[in-house]
């Protein structure tokens, strides 16, 4: 029985890593649409968003059966209620790569060349998934610490680009509209960041029985 147990439950790290790959891979398509304009990317975008949906419902049962059928206890019971929490934010970051694409499809404009803000919150968010999944395998809580301490490196270029968007608005650089969507934008990727931030904190609560409230420091 416990071999069961020990298959399945490699089974829901092995699809976790899968899914946190394809929210991975959505941030990516989505910084390649704001470079390039290339509207095409975000039929991609979208199929991707359905799969990370896939996914998310696939882990959830997987969740459950180990729940229903095996009734773990103490670690191993932390860490299936800790994926099915990683989930949603999973899925949340597939909608918000979404709503992404579908502004630059919808709006007439591209981001500006020299704004490197928007795409560094991109990267940053990237890895900040790449290692709160790495975290959650290795069961190392100095990924955490490392996932958390970005979170605070993507709302401070929000506030940069917030202020930027302002200050282009008083000199007319950019017209309203096209101000409105950037902000969007950016407001999407600090919720990616939060989303991953997220993930972080049930890690730390798979790993010490503790969640966000305690102190990791």
């Amino acid at each position: 029985m416990r071999n069961r147990f020990d298959r399945q439950l490699e089974q829901l790290h092995v699809e976790l890593i899968e899914m946190g790959g394809m929210c991975e891979d959505v941030i990516r398509k989505t910084s390649r649409i704001l470079k390039t304009g290339e509207i095409q990317i975000a039929k991609e975008i979208r199929q991707e968003d359905h799969n990370i949906d896939e996914q998310e419902r696939k882990i959830e049962s997987l969740c459950l059966k180990l729940l229903l059928q095996q009734q773990p206890v103490a670690k191993d019971l932390r860490k299936i209620s800790a994926a099915l929490k990683m989930i949603t934010d999973m899925e949340r970051i597939g909608d918000q790569a979404s709503d992404i694409a579908e502004i630059v499809e919808t709006a007439d404009f591209t981001v500006p060349k020299d704004d490197i803000k928007i795409a560094q919150m991109a990267e940053t968010t990237i890895a900040m998934v790449t290692e709160s999944i790495d975290a959650y395998v290795k069961q190392d809580i100095e990924l955490v610490r490392e996932v958390i301490g970005r979170d605070d490196e993507v709302d401070e270029l929000f506030v940069q680009v917030r202020e930027e968007i302002a200050q282009s608005m008083i000199t007319e650089q950019i017209n309203a509209a096209n101000s409105l969507d950037l902000l969007m934008i950016a407001k999407y990727f600090e919720r990616i960041g939060d989303h991953a931030t997220n993930i972080a904190e049930w890690v730390a609560f798979s790993i010490t029985g503790m969640h966000k409230d305690a102190d990791l420091s």
